[in-house]
């Protein structure tokens, strides 16, 4: 619907079978959130994250699709403030390891398996490490991805 929903998508997205992510609202992929969340905590404990190019702030809402479909739910609207620093994986991760950790027995972080596909992540985020360490484990792999998509790059 828009290129905020765009440059969010690959990293909210991850999050949508274990909270709404704003399907059924006017901003989907901009607002987050479920009934057991508490908007102004989690506006808080994301924003003390400095997550680059984000701000996060306290949103209740209620989506008229998807998942809590016509149920009230806290959480936080997403705005874009650089794009050109942000990186919506990493926002996602930090999304999912804040959310496990202010709502260990609500939030379904095994479903966010469902699209990430890397279970050693979900069990990392479930063991408690920081969303930092959990996208470091991917540098290895990362670095190589770059290498072999290096020859196939035009500009």
């Amino acid at each position: 619907r828009s290129l905020n929903a765009a440059l969010l998508y690959p990293g909210i997205g991850l999050l949508e079978f274990s909270i709404t992510v704003g399907r059924g609202t006017d901003t989907p992929f901009e607002v987050l959130g479920a009934p057991y969340v508490d908007d102004l905590r989690l506006s808080h404990e994301l924003n003390k994250l400095g997550l680059a190019g984000l701000q996060f702030t306290p949103i209740r809402f209620t989506p008229t699709a998807s998942i809590f479909k016509g149920e009230a739910c806290g959480g936080v609207r997403i705005t874009i403030t650089d794009r050109t620093a942000l990186n919506a994986v990493d926002a996602g991760i930090a999304i999912a390891s804040t959310l496990q950790r202010l709502y260990p027995k609500e939030f379904k972080l095994s479903l966010v398996d469902t699209l990430l596909n890397r279970t050693a992540s979900v069990k990392a985020m479930r063991a408690g490490d920081t969303w930092k360490k959990v996208v470091a484990g991917w540098s290895s792999e990362t670095q190589a991805f770059e290498a072999r998509r290096r020859a196939f790059l035009r500009y």
